[in-house]
């Protein structure tokens, strides 16, 4: 049985870096323009060029998107942007637009491309028609079964590879198109059974939202922290699973979260690394203490998304306004002292003497530990570390090494 690649996402260097640490063969990552999370850090292109030598320097692969859908106008600056990439060793592009494909096999010929989930490919004639066209894999729509995703692995050439996400937020739309039809009275809009809901007349009842003819199933309206969520759907977690989806013969194993932060990053890659080093061991065991781990991070309620079931039923909207908060990063290890016992950090959110943490480091769940004495770059003894980045020591008989994650327990 072929491993499948574990694919994470990074925003920035930082992210990017955790995500090699914790396990990634490869990494997804966007430049400033033409990628479809501008809101991300992402690179400029000499940031772009160091980030690509990090990663291939550790064995690291790094695919670029470019899977936007750029105007007529937008062309000639998107035949600069490729001009750039030339100088570039990007492993592959992320394409979502046919001529943005065209354009990109006519100026970068030795690129592989990946056709993104924005391609809404949901069969193996989408699959064997991108190939056709130049693409070497498909990152298929989020909307399909495990049993649809097998058949169209069973239907295709070897040759195609198919890339699924494993974790993390999914759209209340169908890859860009509408949901909701199939969301209040299960007829899908994207296969022609649409009921237009959008058109109906809604209501609010106290604190509910009822469309008039279905008082029945009403949508509640719940303000926490100043945030009202009715169109949030669940956060896929497939962590159980790990076997059906190996044996599936997705190539790709695929986790959502260019906005998240770094220990975002670091936590689910490893989590996931964890569970395929445990399955391609050959004595696979499904380890609860993982899923504990990706209830640390920044979440809506998990399920399976549509894996197992349609739409309607397990990927529908979280029962949380909002997101359950993840345990607090305090800090990462810049170097250990085993002599002196004693760890040098980088502070991300304020630590104190005797304060109840965990040490996180790779292949390894979360490690508890209770924070020793702390002092400062001179030597002075302090009761908590103050302020963000702030370079400060902490005495601990734990070994520690570079990049570990300290957080909150």
């Amino acid at each position: 049985m072929k491993r499948p690649e574990l694919l994470s996402p990074a925003g920035n260097f930082e992210k990017m870096r955790a995500a090699i640490r914790y396990g990634a063969d490869a990494v997804y990552l966007s430049g400033k323009i033409f990628g479809m999370r501008a809101a991300a850090d992402n690179f400029s292109p000499d940031e772009l060029k160091e980030a690509v030598e990090y990663a291939h320097a550790r064995g690291v692969k790094v695919y670029l998107t470019v899977n936007t859908m750029p105007r007529e106008y937008e062309y000639e600056r998107l035949k600069e942007y490729f001009e750039l990439l030339k100088n570039i060793d990007i492993d592959a592009l992320i394409i979502a637009d046919i001529g943005v494909m065209m354009l990109a096999r006519e100026m970068l010929p030795k690129v592989d491309i990946h056709v993104s989930t924005q391609a809404n490919s949901v069969s193996s004639h989408d699959c064997i028609a991108w190939h056709r066209l130049g693409a070497r894999r498909v990152v298929l729509a989020r909307e399909l079964t495990l049993e649809e995703i097998k058949a169209i692995r069973a239907a295709i050439p070897e040759e195609i590879e198919l890339e699924c996400f494993v974790h993390g937020s999914m759209c209340i739309s169908y890859s860009g198109r509408c949901l909701l039809s199939g969301h209040i009275v299960d007829r899908d809009a994207n296969r022609g059974a649409c009921a237009q809901p959008c058109r109906w007349n809604y209501s609010i009842r106290g604190y509910e939202i009822a469309e008039e003819k279905r008082p029945e199933a009403p949508m509640p309206i719940e303000e926490i922290n100043g945030e009202t969520f009715i169109m949030a759907s669940r956060d896929t977690c497939t962590i159980e699973h790990i076997p059906e989806l190996v044996e599936a013969g997705i190539d790709s194993f695929k986790i959502e979260g260019r906005m998240k932060s770094a220990y975002y990053t670091a936590v689910v890659t490893n989590t996931y690394k964890m569970a395929l080093d445990s399955y391609f061991s050959g004595e696979y065991e499904y380890d609860p203490a993982w899923y504990r781990e990706l209830e640390s991070v920044s979440h809506r309620d998990y399920a399976t998304g549509y894996y197992f079931s349609d739409s309607h039923v397990d990927a529908n909207i979280s029962k949380t306004a909002g997101y359950i908060r993840d345990k607090a990063y305090l800090a990462t290890v810049l170097s250990y002292d085993a002599e002196r016992r004693v760890a040098e950090l980088s502070q991300r959110n304020k630590m104190t003497v005797g304060e109840e943490i965990e040490l996180l480091s790779p292949g390894s769940v979360g490690v508890p530990l209770v924070a020793g004495e702390l002092f400062d770059e001179s030597g002075e003894p302090i009761s908590a570390s103050s302020h963000p980045y702030m370079k400060f020591y902490m005495k601990t008989d734990i070994p520690m090494r570079e990049g570990d994650i300290i957080r909150a327990r």
